[in-house]
Parts: C-alpha cells; sequence; structure tokens
C-alpha cells in the first residue's frame, strides 16, 4: 500500500517531538527523531557532542537511520506515516555547520521523496536546552532558515506550523494530510 510520508522538522526546541507524541497517541502512525540516541550513545563512549566534534560522522549515522525509517515508512499499512525530521535535515545540519554534503548524502534526499513536509518556527517562548540539545535559541534560528533552504533546494514546499497548543498544532497538521 501506498501511503503519504509527511516530515515535521524545525529547528531544535520547537515542539516536534511533543506533535508527534501526540499525533501517535491519537492513532496516527509516527517514527521518533534518531539524534538523541545517537548523541547519548556517543556520550557513553566520552565524545560530549558527536556533531561538533565530527558533523560528518555524526551525520552519516543520522542519513543511515532516518534512510531505514523512511524505507520501513514505506511499508506500513496506513495511509499516512509522520516523521519526527526527514532525510533532507541531515543536509541542513551540514549546512549549518559549515561543512559540505557527501555526494550519497544529496543522492539520499534525491532518491527518498516525503509527500509533505511540515516546518515549525523557532519559538523562543517554548526554546530550552539539555544534555542533547546546546543550541541557543538564535542558533535555532538560523538552522530554521538551513531547513527551509534545504528543504527548497529539493523541491519542497514547507507548510510553516503556527504557535499554539500541542492540539492546535496537530488539528493545524492533519487538516492540511490527505
Amino acid at each position: 500500500m501506498a501511503n503519504y510520508k509527511i516530515v515535521i522538522t524545525g529547528g531544535p526546541s520547537t515542539g516536534k517531538t511533543t506533535i508527534i507524541e501526540h499525533l501517535e497517541q491519537i492513532g496516527e502512525t509516527c517514527y521518533q527523531e534518531v539524534s538523541r540516541a545517537i548523541i547519548q550513545e556517543a556520550q557513553k563512549n566520552g565524545v560530549d557532542q558527536l556533531f561538533l566534534e565530527d558533523p560528518t560522522l555524526f551525520s552519516r549515522k543520522l542519513l543511515e537511520e532516518r534512510v531505514a525509517q523512511f524505507e520501513e515508512a514505506k511499508k506500513v499499512n496506513q495511509s499516512r506515516v509522520f516523521l519526527d525530521r526527514g532525510i533532507p535535515d541531515v543536509v541542513a545540519y551540514m549546512n549549518y555547520a559549515k561543512e559540505s554534503s557527501p555526494m550519497d548524502f544529496i543522492k539520499a534526499c534525491k532518491e527518498n521523496i516525503y509527500d509533505l513536509v511540515f516546518v515549525l518556527p523557532p519559538w523562543e517562548k517554548i526554546h530550552k536546552t539539555d544534555n542533547e540539545r546546546y543550541e541557543s535559541f538564535d542558533q535555532a534560528q538560523e538552522i530554521y532558515h538551513h531547513l527551509l533552504d534545504t528543504y527548497s533546494d529539493f523541491g519542497y514546499n514547507c507548510i510553516e506550523v503556527p504557535f499554539g497548543n500541542v492540539k492546535e498544532r496537530s488539528t493545524f497538521i492533519l487538516q492540511h494530510v490527505k
């Protein structure tokens, strides 16, 4: 069964995971963000911030996981699947870090096409940092612009999700999905 693969993206601390968790609670099929697990694994091995120490290695691990999620999502017998971030996020973060993306990163973005992309803008009111999320609000704004530019470069028209509580934001998303 072909299904709609829908990305929910945005900079750090914009409410993506909260929305994904809410959509899951109301019965939608969702895939969680994979970067926290990669960061936590690196921290167990003594690397505080793998993205800062080796952006390409971190991004390659993310790329592998996101491609695997995309492949798994294609097999789901549901009309739609939501993903917390997409493959182009990897390239956007590489751009943010002023690193060039290897050709296989670009190829993965071109070969694995999502049906819809929702982007959450930076929201200072809910922005916070923690052990895995170290970016300041200014950095979150910069990342947001890299996400918009990167998705646009790959031909996507991102739909910006307005501020609001999780139910309002989830309802907005669901109203724009087939």
